[in-house]
């Protein structure tokens, strides 16, 4: 997913989308109200693209978790984030079999389950597009590979004098 410009504010409720950068703070626009507001240098601000989820392996980023879900549930929203908290933790280990159990706590994964939810409810879950693999460079021909091109050198007689 792609989520860059969607940021969470410590102590403030839902996500917020960058607007533009102050002088000393940032404009910010809640996701679900619309209001917008500054978020000044403070205040903990995190981009959900800087965000991941510990796993046994290496960490996935929260866009995949996001994108993972979302092929989970073909598009819809996921379970509610108040259930229970046994099948959260059931639903979580569906979409991500090897999440870190000691790492990843319930309030994680009830955060991470109301952010889908929320961005599924606003359209905003844009997906990646998967990165196509560079062609190799061909090694140039020896056709490409030419000598110098010849230009033609203006003879000058030895007793022409220079003009000015």
């Amino acid at each position: 997913m792609v989520l860059k410009d969607i940021l969470s504010i410590s102590g403030e409720p839902g996500l917020f989308k960058f607007i533009a950068q102050g002088k000393n703070a940032i404009i910010v626009e809640h996701i679900e109200t619309g209001r917008r507001n500054s978020a000044f240098s403070s205040a903990k601000v995190s981009s959900l693209e800087d965000i991941s989820v510990f796993t046994e392996g290496e960490d996935l980023p929260l866009g995949k978790v996001l994108d993972k879900i979302f092929e989970k549930e073909s598009g819809g929203s996921a379970i509610d984030s108040k259930a229970d908290a046994e099948k959260l933790r059931k639903y979580f280990e569906e979409v991500i079999p090897d999440y870190s159990r000691e790492k990843v706590y319930l309030s994680d994964i009830k955060k991470i389950i109301l952010w889908y939810n929320l961005l599924q409810k606003k359209g905003m879950l844009i997906r990646e597009e998967p990165e196509k693999e560079a062609e190799p460079e061909k090694p140039a021909s020896e056709a490409e590979i030419s000598a110098p091109a010849k230009t033609k050198k203006k003879k000058i007689s030895p007793g022409a004098k220079k003009q000015k």
